[in-house]
């Protein structure tokens, strides 16, 4: 890309700590887009817990307008204990999501040391694959209703909703995403074959029919509840996983407490054909909010997630590299108020192995 390209990212700083994290990461940027020669311009996008308790609005039809002439999103957080809960969650996120088609939710579980994995005996080497999750179907569609609701006959349900077109593009996605990847060439399908007999049977067939044309990527198939338990016992089992949305969001917070926590965990919300989104995992954390004590390195490492999907790959690894030093010499934990370091000193000491 180099420096013909002007990315254009659109910065949703969020609530709580949000805001503290992103500035780490836009600090980040700033650097690396000097030393690998990229240019960018941000623009701020107040999506926020108060300003949704002061005018009663978030994303708006013409705010998603806006959004798809930028390049990437970069979110701090969303959350805020005053809003009732959901409410800013679907209002911003899940409508992002769904108004930008951003149909892969994509995480990557890597330990960068062994000091921080609750696992034992556990080295990087063995924690190092990746979780693409459906993210626009699925139970998370919304679908379902109540029958005689309030009554002691009451029925609740909740449908999940599979398309082929959707199921075939997550599918084709993450053979795709093994392919670039490299390292093991394994793509595991995780699901519930055995029980949910017709969702899982759309997914087993897609899979199966999608591998024939990637006769290089080996397969495999993994009830969800067996996957629980391997990320545990033997994560160096896997390479890539593909998944639905429920299973998906399960397991990827499991995934961030074997990679050592929220406070190093990132995801994209991708839209390969338009606007993706990135962001830190780990949520608001309002009980942290302006004490300078959060750990800004997820939000770091999903600003190195954003520049590799707008083609700027050196500078995604440089960053991440720069993480990986920083979480091995430095800091004490990863964990808020314990890193031994404040939020903006973590965020200048990736600068300064970026800068080396």
């Amino acid at each position: 890309m180099g420096d013909k390209t002007m990315y254009k990212i659109a910065v949703i700083p969020g609530d709580g700590t949000g805001p503290e994290v992103v500035a780490e990461g836009l600090k980040v940027i700033e650097v690396a887009s000097k030393k690998f020669g990229f240019k960018y311009e941000t623009k701020n996008f107040d999506f926020s817990g108060q300003r949704y308790l002061k005018t009663g609005k978030l994303v708006e039809d013409n705010d998603v307008e806006d959004l798809k002439k930028y390049s990437a999103i970069y979110l701090g957080a969303v959350g805020d204990p005053q809003v009732k809960p959901g409410i800013i969650e679907t209002g911003v996120l899940l409508k992002l999501r769904f108004a930008l088609d951003q149909y892969i939710n994509l995480r990557p579980v890597k330990l960068y040391n062994s000091a921080y994995c609750p696992l034992k005996g556990k080295k990087p080497e063995d924690i190092d694959f990746v979780v693409v999750r459906e993210n626009s179907e699925g139970l998370y569609k919304g679908m379902g209703e109540f029958k005689d609701k309030g009554t002691k006959n009451e029925v609740a349900v909740q449908i999940s909703y599979n398309t082929r077109f959707g199921v075939e593009r997550c599918i084709r996605y993450a053979f795709e995403y093994t392919r670039k990847r490299n390292k093991k060439m394994k793509l595991t399908l995780c699901g519930k074959t055995n029980v949910l007999t017709f969702a899982w049977n759309l997914w087993e067939r897609v899979f199966n029919e999608v591998a024939k044309d990637y006769p290089d990527v080996a397969t495999d198939y993994a009830h969800v509840d067996a996957t629980t338990m391997w990320f545990v016992k033997n994560p160096e089992w896997f390479d890539v996983i593909v998944t639905d949305n429920m299973f998906g969001d399960i397991i990827t917070d499991l995934g961030a407490m074997i990679q050592g926590g929220m406070g190093i965990a990132a995801g994209g919300n991708i839209n390969p054909a338009g606007v993706s989104m990135f962001e830190p995992i780990g949520g608001s954390a309002p009980k942290y909010t302006g004490k300078n004590i959060i750990n800004p390195l997820a939000a770091i490492c999903a600003a190195a997630m954003m520049l590799d999907n707008l083609g700027e790959i050196k500078a995604g690894v440089a960053i991440e590299d720069a993480v990986i030093k920083v979480a091995n010499s430095k800091l004490k934990s990863l964990a808020a108020g314990k890193m031994g370091y404040s939020t903006t000193e973590v965020g200048d000491l990736v600068v300064e192995h970026l800068n080396k």
